[in-house]
């Protein structure tokens, strides 16, 4: 076993690495003794997302968005931000993808007359498209506009907000989960 980081590496290991951010990507062909054959191990996201179906909703917050008051009506709130800038939206979407089929990943659209849409797209949506590009998925990360944004999350299809720690300006992700066909 050696040492990476703070975490420990080693055959059977959990998947964490110091050295990759939090978790290891998502990997098919990992040798584990590890029960679970997917990176999330938090025991509220698992329930919830295993009586979510196909089309159901999955956000994952930043430190900025106001959960407290844009939740769909059946939302379960899972609350992981525990200090600014962790844990980070690109660290529970890589979990996230790595469990669970996943049909859409939208962000958070920025509108026109923000004064951050004259910087063009946010860094960390490349963050996520690594993500999505990682877990070995052809999506597209589709934005959709703020307020439309907000509906689609107060709908009753919204089942969990997971809300991070992540400081990263319109780091917003919902997902649409598919379903399993193999």
């Amino acid at each position: 076993m050696q040492r990476a980081g703070r975490g420990i590496k080693g055959e059977g290991s959990s998947g964490f690495d110091a050295t990759l951010g939090f978790i290891e990507p998502a990997n098919p062909n990992r040798q584990s003794r590890a029960v679970l054959k997917h990176q999330l191990i938090h025991p509220k996201i698992s329930e919830v997302l295993a009586r979510a179906g196909h089309h159901a909703k999955i956000l994952i917050a930043d430190g900025n968005y106001p959960v407290s008051t844009k939740r769909g009506p059946n939302a379960d709130l899972v609350c992981l931000n525990l200090a600014p800038g962790v844990v980070t939206v690109a660290q529970v979407l890589r979990a996230l993808l790595s469990a669970v089929p996943v049909d859409h990943v939208h962000t958070m659209g920025i509108p026109r007359d923000d004064p951050y849409a004259r910087q063009g797209e946010p860094p960390v949506w490349e963050e996520f498209r690594r993500e999505i590009k990682t877990a070995r998925l052809k999506l597209k990360l589709e934005p959709i506009q703020k307020w439309d944004f907000y509906k689609q999350v107060e709908s009753p299809d919204h089942a969990l907000t997971i809300q991070t720690g992540d400081q990263a300006l319109w780091a917003n992700v919902l997902l649409t989960m598919g379903c399993r066909t193999e």
